[in-house]
């Protein structure tokens, strides 16, 4: 197993590309800190469901990304179990649809808050646990919106290309401590997101302008984060990962 005795930070865990990453990293033997906004009880089956298949854990953490004394309270729910912390997966956020001169400044911090700073923060307390014994891999999931930009999106896109910027500004700062950081930019994928906040239409166009002419599936993520987050990828920092099919 790929993850044996390592053990995962993953936010955004209930539902996606989250919950993908967490099935494969749970099944290739790493102990999970699965957090989710609420502990609900969908979720808390899907632990029960799950608990006895392995050695190892799924460890449930509610986390309030636009709560900054939540984040903190969750960060110290997971540096106080005295487990060392091999993985961080910064995968939670949300998606808005406006043309950029009808963008609220409210909408722009919200966007930023949930999807760049509050992860900024919450990485801030964990790698504390890294930076101690010397060796982790930190993932940020982002987006090919992030490097191509789309039409309607410049909110979001601007959020997830942040995390671009910082993972590359990190692999620099904690490369010395052996920390390795990379990020990930899917294309349109699978998710209940997705569906929600695309017409079919907008689909079809997407799916034409993509070499393999469909769209990801949340366990093609999953796979490239299992890659990043194993040993597999030990001399791969800084770079940036396209999950999109080949779109162009």
């Amino acid at each position: 197993m790929l993850l044996d005795k390592k053990s995962a930070v993953i936010t955004g865990c209930n539902r996606g590309i989250g919950k993908k990453i967490l099935e494969t990293f749970y099944e290739n033997g790493a102990n999970v800190f699965a957090c989710v906004r609420k502990l609900d009880d969908e979720f808390k089956n899907f632990i029960d469901r799950n608990k006895n298949k392995y050695e190892n854990k799924i460890i449930p953490i509610e986390l309030d990304l636009e709560d900054e004394n939540n984040i903190k309270d969750a960060a110290k729910k997971i540096l106080d179990q005295n487990i060392p912390i091999d993985i961080i997966v910064n995968n939670a956020g949300i998606i808005s649809t406006s043309l950029f001169q009808m963008t609220s400044t409210k909408k722009l911090k919200e966007m930023f808050n949930v999807n760049f700073f509050s992860h900024s923060i919450f990485t801030q307390y964990l790698i504390k646990s890294m930076i101690k014994i010397k060796k982790g891999s930190i993932i940020y999931i982002s987006s090919s919106s992030a490097l191509d930009g789309n039409e309607g999106r410049s909110a979001y896109a601007s959020s997830k290309a942040a995390m671009i910027s910082e993972a590359k500004v990190l692999s620099k700062e904690l490369g010395v401590q052996n920390i390795r950081v990379n990020s990930i930019a899917p294309g349109l994928t699978n998710t209940d997101m997705m569906v929600k906040n695309h017409s079919e239409d907008l689909i079809d166009k997407t799916i034409a302008d993509i070499s393999l002419r469909r769209i990801c599936e949340t366990s093609e993520v999953a796979n490239v984060a299992l890659f990043l987050a194993s040993d597999l990828s030990s001399y791969i920092t800084g770079q940036v990962i396209r999950v999109d099919g080949g779109m162009r």
